[in-house]
């Protein structure tokens, strides 16, 4: 998995940006020196000029053939470049007038990238070698010498005319590919964070598995422990009234047994993708039937308002959960007269629950959804947890939202897909 994402690291684009800028800037300068070479206004030092083109050219060349390969793009190299293209730079400037050439004001194109994309330790560097590569063209450089009338005037105008050029140029570079590196920049940064989020999530969530997966093993043996006492206590004594209490308290201990039964089983099949694809509509009911088991108190309305075929759904194991979490948490709220509906369009199946509890209180209404954090009595704060990060893991969201005539709405959204495995 690593090498789609080096290939389309921030680094990696930018060089291959700054790969065309090279070859932008070299066209302008090759078209500046065939114009002074067969005008012949200008005299040159054309061999060492064409060497240097001849290296810039070469760069390119290099840095297409080396982005074709996977390894990844450091800031160190990306420096590299840039600090190759202030040599450059600075060695044509000495053989055509040095600091007197309107061309010196480009040292700022590459300083404007190492601002906006490295870090300020390379733009310091960068900018010191920039500004010794000023310094020294202010006593160090070839003048250059003009044939013909008018050396005054026409020395002016060239003057005129390559301050606009570099302008054009300075701008064009600045707007276009220096702003869409600090994007990449950007975006990698948000995809980093994003990374560091959903992994501090999967640790959090592996954290209350490996728990879960502990109570359950010890729990087992007092569960059995109970019910081998309850059996014993119910031949012993015969009091009709305590043989009810008895016969309650097995079943409550059965009840528990086949929970932890049935996490291993749902474990078991997940495992072995042993999922049967089936319409939403089936997918829904059955789920909202075993929750009305479990919540008999609870009155609720259902309706379906999609309209045309039914999507069919793979829904996982986890993602049945989420969806009894949800019934829950609006049960909770208030067990009466909640609203249940399912929808969907082109892209995706919408399940809205409705209740008209209290609302979420909008100064924690950020921390919902955070492990162990819960509004209610009860409960340890995991459901909505556990509920958004199933639905997360099939590309779906969970958002609940406070009603003007008091509830809250829940919307669970799952993408219109045959596959969310």
């Amino acid at each position: 998995m690593l090498a789609p994402i080096q290939f389309l690291s921030a680094s990696r684009q930018n060089l291959w940006r700054l790969t065309w800028i090279r070859l932008l800037v070299l066209a302008a300068q090759a078209g500046t020196l065939g114009f002074a070479y067969t005008s012949a206004t200008v005299s040159l030092s054309w061999l060492p000029l064409l060497l240097l083109l001849a290296l810039s050219l070469s760069m390119c060349i290099l840095t297409g053939l080396r982005l074709r390969g996977s390894w990844p793009v450091t800031e160190l190299e990306f420096a590299a470049h840039l600090v190759m293209d202030l040599f450059i730079h600075s060695s044509l400037l000495y053989y055509v007038g040095g600091s007197t050439n309107p061309f010196v004001a480009y040292y700022l194109v590459p300083l404007t990238i190492a601002a906006a994309t490295l870090p300020w330790l390379y733009s310091i560097v960068l900018s010191g070698l920039a500004l010794t590569g000023y310094t020294a063209l202010l006593i160090w450089y070839h003048p250059l010498h003009v044939q013909g009338e008018s050396i005054d005037a026409l020395l002016i105008n060239l003057h005129l005319f390559g301050m606009w050029l570099n302008f054009v140029l300075s701008a064009a570079f600045i707007t276009f590919f220096v702003t869409k590196m600090a994007q990449a920049v950007r975006e990698q940064d948000e995809f980093r964070a994003t990374r560091r989020e959903n992994s501090l999530r999967d640790q959090q969530l592996l954290a209350v598995a490996t728990q879960a997966a502990g109570a359950a093993h010890e729990l087992s043996t007092p569960l059995s422990t109970m019910s081998v006492l309850l059996n014993e206590l119910r031949r012993e004594h015969h009091d009709v009234q305590l043989q009810e209490d008895l016969t309650l308290l097995q079943e409550q201990v059965q009840l528990c047994k086949g929970t932890l039964q049935q996490l291993v089983r749902a474990a078991e099949a997940d495992r072995r993708q042993t999922i049967e694809e089936q319409s939403v509509e089936s997918w829904l009911d059955t789920a909202l039937n075993r929750w009305h088991l479990m919540r008999p108190e609870a009155t609720f309305t259902y309706r379906v308002l999609g309209t045309g075929v039914v999507p069919t759904v793979l829904p996982p194991v986890d993602l049945n959960q989420a969806v009894l979490n949800l019934l829950n948490n609006a049960a909770d709220a208030c067990p009466d007269q909640l609203a249940i509906s399912l929808d969907w369009d082109g892209q995706w199946i919408v399940i809205r629950i409705r209740d008209y509890g209290v609302g979420v209180p909008l100064a924690i209404a950020e921390q919902l959804g955070k492990p162990f954090f819960t509004t209610k009595g009860k409960g340890f704060g995991l459901g909505l947890f556990l509920s958004q990060i199933s639905v997360k893991r099939v590309g779906g969201t969970v958002k609940l939202y406070n009603q003007d005539g008091g509830g809250t709405l829940t919307e669970l959204r799952l993408p219109q897909t045959h596959t969310m495995l």
